[in-house]
């Protein structure tokens, strides 16, 4: 049975399914967005997020189940309400930043002075304004990303659809492309980011939800999920032959950093175990239980 989606999301899923032939992309996939947050669609490469995205926008229709957008089953309507950025990208390489950018800014509704205005202010905002003159096939890999990320924002979206927004992009720009997408946030748009950057979810997303196959394996918080793994991690300082860690029955994988070791406890261990143990055959500096990072949740869940 198909429920009410929760007050306040933006997107509701229910039992979506999706086969092309026999293989199975999209498998009874149920999640919510909330209004306002950031969600991050992860997964491996072939797992079905891009097939779940096109979903979502009515580019695909799904077997069986219910995609919800703002509350209501999609209609064509809502794209007027949608950005998206996708995986593919797609941009006119023999016309200019600013041409392109109007041009978009046009599909999506807006006057050509408007779509100018706002492409220019863009420009501006993300480093761009040296480049408008010039053409796509002109621009480096990072800058052409800058420019789709624009095209995808440009008419004040209520929800932003970002699949690998960072793909190409040195630190300095990714950075400019996160805080943009924070005053997006702030501003009450929805944004559904997909990407394998883990490290940028656990800064930018209120849930995710891991996707493997097909089905949701995990999702939740950031927080709640971190928390359902516990701390199972242990950083050590120490000065020594730490050798011994290799053939523990306590410990699993771990790394060796030099002058300290992270150190993942197998299921049942105690931590003060371990501690014991390692005081008897090193002088340990600093001993600390850590919280598991996505990327570790992601590679044991899905392998």
């Amino acid at each position: 049975m198909i429920t009410t989606p929760a007050p306040g999301a933006t997107v509701a899923l229910k039992s979506v399914s999706k086969a092309y032939g026999d293989f199975v992309a999209v498998d009874a996939l149920s999640f919510e967005i909330a209004q306002g947050s950031i969600f991050g669609l992860l997964g491996p490469n072939g797992a079905g997020k891009t097939s779940t995205i096109r979903m979502m926008i009515g580019i695909t229709m799904p077997d069986s189940g219910e995609v919800r957008i703002f509350g209501e089953p999609f209609r064509r309507a809502h794209l007027e309400r949608i950005g998206y950025l996708p995986e593919e990208r797609g941009l006119y390489r023999k016309m200019t930043v600013v041409e392109q950018l109007t041009l978009f800014g046009e599909l999506h509704g807006l006057s050509r002075h408007e779509a100018a205005r706002r492409s220019t202010q863009w420009c501006e905002r993300l480093e761009l304004a040296a480049w408008t003159a010039k053409r796509v096939d002109e621009l480096s890999k990072g800058m052409q990303q800058k420019v789709q990320f624009i095209a995808a924002l440009l008419h004040e979206p209520a929800f932003l659809i970002m699949d690998e927004p960072f793909y190409g992009l040195d630190p300095v720009n990714a950075t400019i492309l996160k805080d943009v997408l924070l005053e997006q946030k702030k501003a009450g748009r929805t944004i559904l980011f997909s990407t394998h950057r883990m490290d940028q979810v656990e800064k930018l997303c209120d849930g995710i939800c891991l996707v493997n196959k097909g089905q949701a394996v995990l999702q939740g918080s950031v927080s709640d999920v971190k928390s359902r793994y516990g701390k199972r991690s242990v950083q050590i300082a120490y000065e020594g032959d730490a050798g011994f860690l290799r053939s523990s029955p306590l410990t699993g994988a771990f790394n060796d950093y030099g002058n300290y070791l992270e150190v993942r406890l197998k299921p049942g261990a105690d931590p003060q175990n371990l501690l014991r143990d390692a005081m008897a055959r090193v002088r340990v500096n600093r001993f600390e239980l850590m919280e598991p990072s996505l990327e570790e949740i992601f590679i044991a869940t899905v392998g």
